[in-house]
């Protein structure tokens, strides 16, 4: 832990003066003054986004980018253009949606029903969180939520089954539970809250309807449901546990009551379900992914399921305030020219290895896995950097930005090191004295890796005959 925080102090340290130097010398010359300034400001905003250098929230960093935008006479039109995206407002109503499912009890409700359906066995335990991960990903994009409901349910588990803490078994339903409250949800456009802000970016970008549910489970249903299955079948056998389940043990799982189903737990599930038919439908009855979802949040506080009182305590505004921010960026960098300067960058340097698309696919692969140790914000300023220079890759070597989509995705979910993924974190503090041992999360998240090179390989011909590589 000590090395972690001395790094976060040396980056902290090195971006920061980075930043001073571009906005005091203004050393690139393909860049205007203000172009220069506005590139100093993102770096402070990734720093603090990034390394939360004392202790400053990600809004702090979005505001750090907004006052520097307008300091160097952007319009606020363009400074502020994230928060008039309908990405915003497809994620706004995610975050109710999931304090809807904790509030009423359902999304417990729903792992508690899969794990008692399961035999006494490790594999039907740790096979049992991939529908529960799929059920809540239906119900909700916030990864957040999935977690805070499957990790104390997996917690539960472990200690009814008298579990030793650190030990194999212990660590492997914890495990398994975090990973399936991730990943499962990155085959389907509603299943993260990574999609309604790249299908943002994306059209803000200029690429209008690219981005649909459709043309998303198109490219990552197959390699997340390749690497899902690898990574919970590798793991019971990495991991295999010392202990054996008693009969006792699953029984006492089994008796655990939750009651008879309430009146806001239906009607929660009856709205959540119809949000997924009508978001999987947008075609036939053509109302957006943000329509449907104000519609519904709205429903849930008529129907009385949700009260005023919620409102504050259900949306978490700092990481709207910042995703807000981070949308904003493709409209910064068309402003001050930047994106034409990254493109410049970029482009020539993906020449080598554009032209064959397993080389491609594994290289930039291989790339975002190593950089998901620096960018530990959610992967959401590389998403915002990347995707405005997209349309320029596709007209250099055609290579459809679904292409990176995917590769975003499924580096965003990594997890090698504790740090990483804030979603592991949020695990592990949950966990509390049951929490996995460092060494087994670096083993699974090792394997997380494995599992998505080799569901890569059955994904890279998919895309080749979708015409998504010339």
């Amino acid at each position: 832990m000590e090395r972690i925080i001395r790094a976060s102090h040396i980056g902290s340290l090195l971006m920061a003066l980075i930043a001073v130097v571009l906005m005091t010398m203004r050393p690139i010359a393909d860049l205007d003054d203000s172009g220069n300034i506005m590139l100093g400001g993102i770096l402070l905003a990734l720093c603090i986004w990034i390394f939360k250098p004392f202790k400053l929230t990600y809004a702090i960093g979005g505001l750090v980018l907004a006052l520097t935008g307008l300091l160097v006479g952007i319009e606020p039109t363009d400074v502020f253009s994230g928060f008039t995206q309908t990405a915003l407002w497809t994620l706004v109503p995610a975050f109710f949606f999931g304090y809807t499912l904790q509030k009423t009890g359902l999304g417990r409700r729903v792992a508690m029903a899969v794990i008692k359906l399961c035999r006494p066995t490790y594999a039907a335990m740790i096979f049992a969180w991939i529908p529960i991960g799929v059920a809540l990903s239906l119900l909700t994009p916030a990864t957040t939520v999935r977690v805070a409901i499957m990790v104390p349910t997996a917690v539960s588990c472990c200690e009814l089954f008298n579990l030793k803490k650190g030990s194999k078994g212990n660590s492997l339903i914890l495990l398994t539970a975090f990973a399936m409250a991730l990943v499962p949800g990155s085959g389907w456009l509603t299943g993260v809250i990574w999609g309604p802000f790249i299908q943002g970016q994306v059209e803000r970008a200029g690429m209008v309807g690219l981005v649909t549910f459709d043309s998303w489970l198109s490219v990552l249903l197959l390699p997340v449901a390749i690497a899902t299955v690898l990574l919970v079948a590798g793991g019971l056998f990495i991991l295999k546990p010392e202990e054996k389940l008693s009969k006792d043990a699953i029984e006492a799982v089994k008796k655990q009551t939750l009651g008879k189903m309430g009146k806001d737990e239906i009607i929660s599930a009856a709205v959540l379900i119809t949000v997924f038919i009508l978001s999987l439908s947008s075609s036939v009855h053509g109302l957006s992914t943000a329509v449907i979802c104000i519609v519904a949040m709205l429903a849930l506080f008529l129907f009385g399921v949700l009260e005023t009182g919620d409102f504050n305590a259900a949306a978490n505004w700092n990481l709207v305030i910042f995703i807000a921010m981070a949308l904003s960026l493709g409209s910064i960098f068309t402003a001050t020219g930047i994106s034409q300067w990254l493109s410049g960058i970029v482009v020539p340097a993906l020449a080598p290895i554009a032209g064959n698309p397993w080389l491609f696919v594994f290289s930039v692969m291989a790339f975002m896995f190593l950089w998901s140790l620096v960018d530990v914000a959610m992967f959401i300023p590389t998403i915002a950097i990347m995707v405005p220079i997209l349309p320029d890759i596709q007209e250099a070597y055609k290579i459809s930005p679904l292409v990176w989509i995917a590769i975003f995705i499924l580096a965003g979910n990594a997890f090698f090191m504790a740090y990483q993924n804030m979603w592991a974190v949020m695990s592990r503090s949950i966990a509390g004295g049951r929490a996995w041992e460092n060494r087994h999360l670096s083993i699974y998240g090792l394997l997380y890796a494995a599992a998505c090179l080799i569901a890569l390989a059955a994904a890279v011909p998919m895309w080749v005959h979708a015409g998504l590589f010339g």
